[in-house]
């Protein structure tokens, strides 16, 4: 097992080295044993931080390379490793933020790990664990919960850590007092916090001094200039390179480091090179907006325009300032990978009074104004009625919250309440609305609510949102399928369970949507009581014999199955990971039994459960079946027939398997 991280790769971008001396170079104990073929062991490679890579992956036009011995730019080896044509034998494994899997071709993706954050237990039981105080704990945890914006963070682990130094900090200071409604503030807090904390533990002052001393200011600045330059260009970790172009010096740095401990970290590389990256990617977001925000109160520059303007100090007109917080509106919507989504809710956020009340001591004047705010916010709903993607339309109402605005969601909810959801009349800022209190009830959506193809497709991002979505009752279009497809597709996908029963699958619609089943997300496909053609079963294997699908259960209950002998070919696939087929409720043929018999006996057979309950079979199909019990390769554990009725299959054994016809 070899293990490296991008961040070292990084400082080699120049270099020249073929496979073997890559592994020499890093792992100098194989050179010394003299292992310089690798083609007779099982390797695993591991390469943790796809998001940290400042290679030039470039999938298309890289050149093919086989030859472990020969010589060649560190990307190249990496690209030919990762598409299989470099030591084809080897296994890999990446890591990586969800922003930049998408760097990796999806054919070349055979299995995706989900890290997830807390849940909301996992969330309560941080809190009840860091605050012993019960009251205390009560209180923090139903602030967190009624305020949307810190909840939906708090899944974040790394934010339940500033979540509670902040209010820790906010309850012991301040008896009673105001606590932060929003992600902002609690960032402004957390950056107070730590102010404090240098200024008592290492410049001798005390709690109740200003805490924005000069230098303090000094680091602020330089710190955020560095997180907006490299927000700009995608890059999480920093080089000493990296800093002389931002004005730091590698000995600031170092203080930094030492200083502001929670915010701006120092680490080792290779051979001790260091490395600085701040606490997380959310502060740097933050610090990133703050320096903008900074420079252009302070100073009057717009640091979001390429050809940078500049207001006067005397000019506090309210235009300038629009065009200041609208310019970010575009820069964030123009994004592709929506990198500066948080950067933006920071921004409009630090616009509040609130927020510029507590920056005193850094800003040199205040800008705040509620007519600026309001036309900051009817740009964003002007935005929003525009055609935006989902992740996109999301964030804008986030921005609200930051804002404190709430109009739109307040007002479909009202409708709802009303029983006047009619989505024939709604707006697309009104879809969006809806969009998002789906998502942030975490509820299954009613299948009626699909119940049209313009509200499945105006509703798509809840779709990509959700973890499990029933989509019944009507017929898909190729339109439809397509759109589908595109979510299952998407890196960014929660979706894992999709329901498509008593649905009319359209032939024209089947090969996009197969297309997006054979991508790592989905993991449950219900297809009950459709009427599935020859071709729907031909999309069906093609999904189960892909080395990227990651589908482990599959209903086609109460569901035709003309076509069971093409899906029994993708069954036996090797690169098929089903383990639960239902057939419950279907008129099974003798050829059906065959096909099923001689998946069972198959040895790259992945199936543990397959479930014929209510099936009606008979005594030759039974037998039939039988066959494929009876097989050495036989791995089933559970097989259903009767209604309500189990059995467990012991394996390994074939006096155990002979029994299996006699309790079906």
């Amino acid at each position: 097992m070899f293990p490296f991280t991008f961040r070292e790769l990084n400082v080699l971008k120049e270099e020249k080295f073929s496979l073997v001396e890559l592994v020499h170079y890093f792992f100098t104990e194989t050179k010394e044993a003299g292992i310089c073929s690798f083609e007779d062991f099982q390797v695993v490679f591991i390469f943790d931080g796809l998001d940290e890579c400042r290679l030039p992956l470039d999938f298309h036009k890289t050149t093919i390379l086989t030859d472990t011995r020969e010589p060649t730019s560190v990307d190249v080896l990496l690209i030919n490793l990762i598409r299989g044509k470099l030591l084809p034998s080897a296994h890999l494994w990446i890591t990586t933020r969800p922003a930049a899997a998408n760097q990796i071709p999806p054919d070349c993706v055979h299995r995706v790990t989900e890290v997830r954050g807390f849940t909301d237990s996992q969330n309560e039981e941080y809190f009840r664990k860091r605050f012993r105080d019960e009251e205390q704990a009560r209180r923090i945890l139903s602030h967190v919960k009624t305020s949307q914006s810190l909840h939906i963070m708090c899944h974040i682990p790394v934010f339940c850590w500033i979540t509670a130094t902040v209010l820790e900090n906010v309850l012991k200071t301040r008896e009673g007092g105001r606590l932060p409604k929003n992600l902002t503030e609690m960032y402004i807090h957390f950056l107070v916090v730590q102010a404090k904390v240098k200024k008592v533990r290492f410049d001798g002052g005390s709690q109740i001094d200003s805490h924005w001393i000069p230098e303090s200011r000094m680091m602020i600045e330089s710190l955020g200039k560095l997180a907006f330059d490299h927000l700009q260009k995608g890059n999480l970790i920093f080089y000493e390179s990296d800093l002389k172009e931002c004005g730091i010096d590698i000995r600031a740095a170092i203080v930094f480091a030492g200083v502001f401990t929670q915010i701006f970290k120092e680490e080792r590389g290779l051979y001790q090179d260091k490395v600085f990256s701040f606490i997380h990617l959310s502060v740097q977001e933050f610090l990133a907006a703050l320096y903008v925000h900074l420079t252009f109160i302070n100073s009057g520059v717009n640091l979001l325009e390429e050809q940078q303007t500049t207001s006067q100090k005397s000019e506090t007109t309210e235009s300038s300032a629009s065009h200041f917080y609208q310019s970010a509106v575009d820069k964030a919507l123009q994004s592709p990978n929506g990198h500066l989504d948080l950067f933006l809710r920071f921004l409009l956020g630090l616009s509040m009074q609130t927020s510029q009340t507590l920056l005193q001591g850094l800003q040199t004047r205040t800008e705040g104004s509620s007519l600026n705010n309001q036309e900051t916010v009817q740009y964003i709903k002007k935005k929003l009625s525009e055609n935006l993607s989902g992740e996109k339309s999301i964030n804008l109402f986030h921005c609200l919250n930051e804002v404190n605005d709430r109009s739109l969601v307040e007002e479909v909810q009202r409708y709802m309440s009303l029983g006047r959801f009619s989505i024939r009349n709604y707006s697309p800022a009104q879809w969006s609305a809806l969009v998002l209190i789906f998502v942030s009830s975490k509820k299954d959506v009613d299948p009626k609510t699909f119940s049209s193809e313009k509200a499945l497709l105006e509703l798509l991002p809840e779709v990509n949102a959700s973890n499990k979505s029933l989509l019944s009752l009507c017929n898909l279009s190729e339109a439809n399928c397509e759109a589908l497809s595109s979510v299952l597709s998407s890196q960014s996908s929660n979706l894992i369970d999709l329901g498509l029963s008593n649905r009319n699958l359209q032939d024209s619609g089947e090969e996009p949507l197969s297309d997006g089943l054979k991508s790592p997300h989905c993991k449950t496909l219900r297809v009950m009581g459709c009427n599935l053609s020859e071709r729907s079963f031909e999309a069906l294997s093609s999904v189960l014999s892909s080395q990227s699908s990651s589908l482990g259960e599959l209903d086609l209950s109460n569901s035709n199955l003309t076509g069971a002998k093409r899906l029994c070919d993708g069954l036996k696939s090797p690169n098929c990971k089903l383990n639960t087929l239902r057939l419950s409720h279907c008129s099974l043929s003798n050829g059906n039994c065959e096909a099923l018999s001689s998946v069972l006996s198959s040895q790259s057979c992945s199936l543990k459960e397959l479930d014929l309950s209510n099936s009606d079979l008979k005594d030759s199909q039974v037998k039939l079946l039988s066959d494929g019990l009876k097989s050495a390769n036989f791995k089933l554990e559970t097989l259903r027939k009767q209604t309500l009725a189990k059995h467990t299959v012991r394996p390994g054994g074939q006096a155990s398997v002979i029994q299996i016809p006699e309790v079906l």
